[in-house]
């Protein structure tokens, strides 16, 4: 009993031991995993992130199935030349039973003196006993009230539309690639892009986060200062307001970089938590000359949107004039026959060829629907749809051109912008590094606090970030030019400074 109850009461103990050591094994596990993940990082740079899209990405592949059975088509638009074939088979049973009656024209020779033969041998006539002789015989059968018919039929139309509808194929087959690229070339626009944009986030991200501990600094020196009797308390409080104002703002940019890794990582065809260690891009950017006339004229033949509008109002006309073509004398082949088995299908011999009948024929024929060439017509109208269509698309084209060129006047202007602000900013960067001289020179003199310097130097990093945004602000512009005049991405950005 006694030792029961020293059982019993070490119970508690033990259990709380036990959740001791759980917790710190679950706490070992969880930084494990922690410590995996960050390890598990997929580090990349631009061009494989870009390469990875072009293998992974799900509305590329979709594009791609698309190119590959407008291929597919074209590769086999021969195909409409191919017969037309149908076989088919009857099983018919009469509702009534029916006899036939006629004349044979044989009998053996011991129906020769049957008086219901028309016709006798002549007088004087022997024939050797079991000679066979042709006669008139009349005779009655029951029809078999089954039957058995087959048929086979083949038919070939050659018109002038089938040749064209062989080039509209061919033409689809060539508007599926250029969407296809077109495809491509706006998610490698869109990834680059993307990337930069993770790049500055990280960067900004970064900044605040050193601002806020900069702010903490603060409020432990005003704190202090105020139980010194040096400051009111409502410096300590502006302090406290102003640090506790920064947590918001990190909090939005840290969700901001979540949901762009996640976009990123659908882009790339991965998981939307998949961790991404991002390699720098280069930090000099180069600052070009455009000549906004010639870009406005690569741009209306080589933007990927406009080669792909061309191309579908080529398509187009095509299938107008396959459609006119329509209208015109078509030459049809046809060949059918008719197999009948004559006997009944479930006693007599199918190999019998005599109890097989055929019938059949081969025609050629030359058909023009009349219907069709009245202006109020089904097919005329819908020739005159097609030229509406036809016109509609010229005029999208029209404007789509007008709309790049603003584009692209309106991109020069942005690019040019952004260069005159990172010239500026260039300016602050240099006043910045000389104000972090001149305070490190002050604080080693004893003339400014730790405070100071530390402030200049987030001053200086500010003016950093902001001379980096202008950078990929600058860089993203050029991939929308770019795409824009039909370029590979990075033509422009690698020219030299003019």
């Amino acid at each position: 009993m006694r030792n029961k109850h020293i059982t019993n009461s070490n119970k508690p103990l033990t259990a709380f031991l036990f959740l001791i050591a759980r917790v710190l094994i679950c706490g070992q596990l969880s930084a494990q995993e922690t410590q995996a993940q960050k390890s598990e990082a997929l580090r990349i740079n631009p061009d494989q992130a870009v390469d990875m899209a072009i293998k992974n990405n799900l509305s590329l592949e979709s594009a791609r199935i698309s190119s590959t059975t407008k291929k597919r088509a074209s590769d086999l638009s021969w195909n409409q030349f191919i017969p037309g074939v149908t076989v088919g088979g009857n099983l018919i049973r009469d509702n009534e039973k029916s006899t036939a009656s006629g004349v044979s024209a044989f009998a053996p020779t011991g129906l020769i003196n049957n008086p219901m033969i028309s016709g006798s041998i002549p007088p004087g006539v022997t024939l050797p006993p079991g000679t066979d002789v042709y006669l008139s015989v009349p005779y009655s059968a029951e029809v078999p009230q089954w039957h058995v018919a087959g048929s086979i039929q083949a038919s070939l139309t050659i018109s002038a539309a089938m040749f064209e509808n062989m080039k509209r194929l061919r033409l689809d087959y060539q508007t599926g690639m250029i969407g296809y690229g077109r495809a491509k070339t706006q998610l490698e626009r869109d990834v680059r892009k993307a990337y930069n944009s993770m790049l500055l986030l990280q960067e900004n991200i970064t900044l605040l986060k050193e601002n806020f501990d900069a702010a903490g600094r603060r409020v432990t020196m005003a704190r202090a200062n105020y139980r010194a009797g040096l400051v009111p308390e409502l410096t300590l409080l502006q302090a406290q307001v102003a640090m506790e104002n920064m947590k918001p703002m990190i909090d939005q940019a840290e969700n901001g970089l979540r949901l762009s890794r996640a976009q990123f990582a659908m882009f790339l065809g991965l998981p939307y938590n998949t961790s991404f260690e991002l390699e720098p891009v280069k930090s000099e950017t180069n600052f070009i000359s455009l000549n906004v006339q010639e870009l406005i004229s690569k741009a209306a033949s080589g933007k990927p949107d406009i080669q792909e509008l061309r191309h579908s109002i080529l398509l187009l006309h095509s299938a107008r004039k396959a459609q006119s073509f329509s209208l015109l004398p078509a030459l049809t082949l046809s060949w059918n026959t008719t197999p009948v088995f004559a006997g009944d299908p479930w006693k007599d011999n199918w190999g019998d060829n005599d109890m097989w009948r055929r019938s059949g024929s081969f025609t050629i024929s030359l058909g023009l629907r009349l219907h069709s060439l009245f202006p109020f017509s089904q097919d005329f109208q819908g020739i005159k749809n097609m030229n509406d269509q036809i016109t509609s698309a010229n005029i999208g084209l029209a404007q789509m051109i007008q709309g790049t060129e603003i584009e692209i006047y309106n991109t020069v202007l942005s690019l040019e912008k952004t260069r005159i602000s990172a010239e500026a900013q260039t300016q602050t960067i240099n006043l910045a590094e000389r104000t972090y001289r001149l305070s490190e020179q002050a604080y080693r003199a004893g003339l400014q606090d730790l405070l100071q310097v530390r402030n200049a130097e987030l001053e200086l990093k500010q003016a950093r970030v902001s001379m980096l945004e202008q950078q990929f602000n600058y860089l993203n512009s050029l991939l929308d030019l770019e795409y824009a005049i039909g370029v590979p991405f990075g033509t422009l950005s690698s020219k030299e400074i003019k």
